[in-house]
């Protein structure tokens, strides 16, 4: 077992395949009722890992929700809300949240909001939660297919991450989680970038996942209420974000996050090196990485006015300016930048022409 624990925010992050941590955590917090947050899928595949990891853990419920992102809004929090009224969760009651982003990011909602808050852990199955939703601090569902666009800044008690989890997952599900291990190495850790690029997704290793956590950790130590350093954490978001709402809307076969975010990371480095002083290597490499681990995503001119409407409600503009985060070369990333409407499609042409 592996302990990692964050200074600012006062929580530790468990890397633990016994989940024994996670078992002494509730064994010395009195809480009057314990419920864990899964969806349809996690119940199948990975309740019972975490039952068989925790001989004698009883008398918790369960609340299942609809797998997929198109499920993360305020409709389906409400009915958390009435399943744990249900339930007789009182304000010393917790919420652990076993699943992917989705689950985490949306039962971190709903139990920072329950009865004005209640404790809540998270137990992230999916490489992607394991990196980044889990961790943090940030709650959040979506709104008119706009990304997080509600939420709170609320901390878990602890994170715990078992790495056999993954082993329930489909290669595109890892691969998806994989675009935010790349990304934490482009905005702030070169030579991590240069050992991960050229991995296949299934070959990352428990320290790699580690590393990921640490380096977003340490961003989040120093800015956690995302006023400033944090946002570099955005890098590829602003663009992937609005491909992924307008796939959600539009494809019978939507992106999944990590698919729209290695979208949106190679319109911005295109930006980076339009304006921010990335260079043509810099810009070279980040294509053929992206491109070796993701699948290609066709579309046209007609959709850009939407993909603007949808960055336009982007949380990280200020007044009608449009917001990135940006890189300066591999390893570094400016914030704030403000990008006109014309560059930006200018940026969604390049990788339109890209693709073919």
């Amino acid at each position: 077992m592996n302990q990692y624990s964050i200074p600012s925010t006062g929580y530790d992050v468990f890397f633990d395949d016994t989940l024994a941590e996670l078992g002494a955590f509730i064994r010395t917090n009195p809480y009057t009722k314990i419920l864990i947050l899964t969806d349809r899928n996690t119940a199948i595949h990975c309740l019972p890992v975490f039952q068989s990891a925790m001989p004698g853990f009883e008398g918790y419920d369960v609340i299942e929700v609809d797998p997929g992102e198109e499920n993360k809004n305020i409709d389906f929090c409400v009915g958390i809300w009435k399943m744990m009224l249900d339930f007789g969760a009182d304000r010393q009651s917790l919420m652990i949240n076993l699943g992917g982003g989705v689950v985490t990011d949306m039962g971190g909602f709903a139990a920072s909001t329950f009865k004005r808050g209640i404790d809540f852990v998270q137990v992230p199955t999916t490489l992607l939660s394991q990196v980044d939703a889990s961790v943090g601090g940030k709650t959040g569902i979506d709104m008119d297919n706009v990304k997080n666009i509600i939420g709170t800044f609320a901390q878990p008690k602890a994170v715990f991450i078992a790495a056999k989890f993954l082993e329930t997952l489909d290669k595109r599900q890892l691969v998806s989680g994989f675009a935010e291990v790349i990304k934490h190495g482009l905005i702030a850790d070169e030579a991590f970038y240069e050992k991960v690029k050229g991995l296949d997704a299934v070959a990352l290793s428990l320290e790699h996942i580690k590393h990921s956590v640490v380096i977003k950790n340490d961003v989040v130590t120093q800015d956690p209420f995302e006023k400033g350093l944090r946002k570099i954490l955005n890098f590829g978001h602003t663009i992937g974000h609005a491909i992924e709402g307008y796939s959600l809307a539009n494809d019978s076969k939507p992106l999944l996050h990590g698919e729209a975010i290695a979208v949106g990371m190679i319109c911005e480095a295109y930006l980076a090196h339009r304006i921010n002083g990335l260079d043509d290597d810099a810009l070279a490499d980040i294509i053929r990485t992206f491109r070796m681990h993701f699948p290609d995503y066709q579309y046209g001119q007609e959709i850009y006015a939407q993909l603007i409407a949808l960055m336009k409600n982007d949380k990280k503009n200020t007044g009608h300016h449009i917001g990135f985060a940006l890189l300066n070369k591999i390893g570094a990333c400016d914030i704030d930048v403000f990008v006109e409407e014309g560059l930006i499609k200018e940026s969604l042409d390049f990788y339109r022409e890209l693709v073919g």
